[in-house]
């Protein structure tokens, strides 16, 4: 029995070496495709054998071959992907699959044959036997792909070699029409030329060159421009017949080289091909020079955009991702404005991240922001207007060119980013697709960068109170001490928490001690440092503030805490200094703050103590 399998085996190996035959000239994967079903269907039995692909996209199973002519193309919804994937042979019934007996699964995610017949006959076919001929179909086809493709783009490179060879490595579309006209004048010195360019080309002062007009007077230069097909024009009147050639590359027509023979009624036959011959290459060098210069852009915007990830991978802070990102726009798109707003999850709130230009920080942005917004939220598709007007039309809008892309991260609207230039139709379609292209680039670093400086927060943050963790504060105090010349520190303590817990509960409580590091928070700068000392302690450090400075402070929020709590709470608070003019340590400022917080409690509560004897009441 294991000979016969391996006999089976060699024997389909050879039949795909015969389908494989260069010398056949079978280069076709569709036709390879068909010999191997055909191979299949005559070695197990079947009546049909019919292949289907996977498309990666949606899993869906897609009809993409079969040994029977004409028949109707089908789609299956993904099946397979449920069953085991060590599995490659399949004689169930699936869904969609109803009317064939007998699967087999390729690997690499390739697709499935599926076959049709008796199953008496695939019974005869051992599981084993027919893994190892999906495994080879599966190699086999595997290589046939791998061979198409290296055949197809070997003669694509050789093409690029001819045509390479043909404009003698020159990209230049000036200098090869120009020599175009100069070998016609040589030959046909008694001929009369023009270039009919379907684009700008006033630049070209030396060449005779027309516009190529839309008008009843070129009808036949503008069948050759739109058939691709040169056209005559023969003037008995007066004597003289006119050749248009279209001027065609690969991809389209680029203009028509018109060419008047005079004294002829009818255009010399024997000269038609050469000068259509011309007109080709001509054609052909515009649309390399088009081509060239399309790669040119294309390397620029790949370098801008590695350039870009590069340093966004960086781990700039936020601020400083946001500019660089800014500048970047500002420089390649001749931008004038650039600004990032960031949604909130139910959409309502707006935030204008640092690093836009200037004109996103004024109230003039808010309808270009609300315009963009309730559109991008409606249809989560990138805008791109050449002359916007506000909805608003007593305010007539001064940033006409405006670049709206969506910046989603894993599916979810994080907000979008604008681009503006009051000139109108400023900005090119294909710079449009370069910031969609930035923009997913760039929205995974700005994304990592927030979450990143979030995560940050977390850690120097206490859960309860959102102020500075006590670690945070240290470490601010220190550095201060270093780099500034004075500062004030005060340690805060709620009176009678005890007795707000056992009458009203803990949860009470927290809110209590919420409700005054809100007032902290309120009561200081941003450079201030309001932070949890443990408990019901709080402690504040104002770097480079005097002590009477500090002072009013500490009045003012013991004053606020009385009036704006509820249930209603006082503080404690307790104030030192250090300055630059005496020896000072952070222990001891600590100590002297400490010192003078337990006098305020000890005293009557609701009151500040400065340093160790200083008595500043209510």
């Amino acid at each position: 029995m294991e000979q016969l399998e391996q006999k089976l085996i060699m024997k389909l190996k050879s039949h795909f070496l015969d389908i494989m035959d260069i010398e056949n000239g079978l280069l076709h994967f569709d036709e390879i495709l068909k010999s191997m079903l055909h191979l299949i269907k005559d070695l197990t039995g079947a009546t049909d054998a019919t292949f289907f692909s996977v498309n990666e996209w949606n899993k869906q199973l897609l009809m993409e071959a079969s040994t029977i002519i004409d028949k109707k193309p089908s789609v299956i919804p993904p099946s397979l992907s449920d069953l085991n994937c060590q599995r490659t042979v399949i004689r169930q019934v699936l869904p969609g699959f109803e009317e064939y007996n007998l699967i087999l699964l390729f690997k690499m995610n390739q697709g499935c044959v599926a076959l049709k017949g008796d199953n008496q006959t695939f019974s005869q076919f051992s599981d084993e036997i027919l893994e190892k001929i999906s495994g080879e179909c599966a190699r086999f086809l595997h290589t046939a792909r791998y061979f198409v493709k290296t055949i197809l783009e070997e003669r694509r490179y050789k093409q690029l070699y001819r045509v390479t060879e043909k404009f003698h490595s020159s990209m230049n579309m000036d200098d090869v029409l120009g020599e175009i006209i100069n070998t016609l004048q040589e030959v046909y010195p008694t001929f009369t030329y023009y270039l009919l360019l379907s684009h700008d080309n006033n630049k070209l002062e030396d060449l005779p060159i027309k516009d190529l007009e839309y008008d009843s007077e070129n009808i036949a230069a503008m069948q050759a421009y739109v058939t691709g097909v040169p056209q005559f024009e023969d003037s008995l009147q007066e004597k003289r017949s006119v050749l248009y050639a279209p001027l065609k590359g690969k991809q389209g027509v680029y203009g028509v080289l018109q060419v008047i023979a005079p004294n002829t009624i009818v255009f010399p036959t024997n000269e038609v091909e050469f000068i259509t011959l011309l007109a080709n290459t001509a054609g052909t060098a515009l649309e390399n020079a088009q081509l060239y210069q399309q790669s040119k852009r294309l390397i620029k915007d790949l370098q801008l955009i590695n350039e870009t990830s590069h340093r966004l991978n960086s781990n700039l802070r936020l601020t400083e991702t946001m500019a660089f990102i800014t500048e970047q726009i500002i420089q390649s798109f001749n931008a004038e404005e650039v600004g990032f707003i960031l949604f909130s999850k139910d959409y309502k709130e707006l935030k204008v991240l640092q690093g836009s230009t200037g004109f996103f920080q004024h109230i003039d942005a808010i309808p270009y922001i609300e315009f963009i917004k309730g559109k991008v939220e409606v249809d989560e598709e990138a805008l791109f207007i050449g002359d916007f007007n506000l909805e608003d039309e007593s305010k007539p809008a001064y940033y006409k060119s405006i670049m709206a892309v969506p910046m989603t991260q894993s599916g979810v609207l994080k907000g979008i980013a604008l681009v503006m230039h009051h000139s109108p139709y400023h900005f090119s379609f294909e710079t449009f697709k370069l910031l969609q292209s930035l923009v997913h680039h760039s929205t995974l670093a700005v994304t990592n960068s927030i979450l990143r400086e979030e995560l940050e927060k977390m850690v120097v943050t206490d859960h309860l109170t959102k102020l500075y963790s006590r670690s945070y504060l240290d470490d601010k105090i220190h550095q201060s001490m270093n780099e500034d010349h004075e500062g004030t520190f005060m340690m805060i303590d709620i009176d009678n928490f005890k007795l707000i817990n056992d009458t009203f509960g803990h949860q009470v409580g927290d809110d209590v001690i919420i409700q005054v590091a809100n007032l902290i928070n309120a009561n200081i700068r941003g450079s201030d440092i309001g932070a949890r000392w443990g408990g019901e302690e709080l402690a504040i450090y104002l770097p480079g503030v005097s002590l009477t400075a500090g002072l009013v402070i500490a009045e003012r929020l013991v004053k606020r805490v009385s009036e704006s709590t509820e249930p209603q709470v006082t503080i404690s608070c307790g104030v030192s200094h250090w300055n630059r003019g005496r020896h000072d340590s952070y222990p001891t400022l600590f100590k002297r703050a400490d010192k003078a917080l337990y006098i305020a409690k000890q005293s009557g509560k609701n009151k500040v103590i400065v340093q160790e004897h200083e008595d500043r009441s209510k």
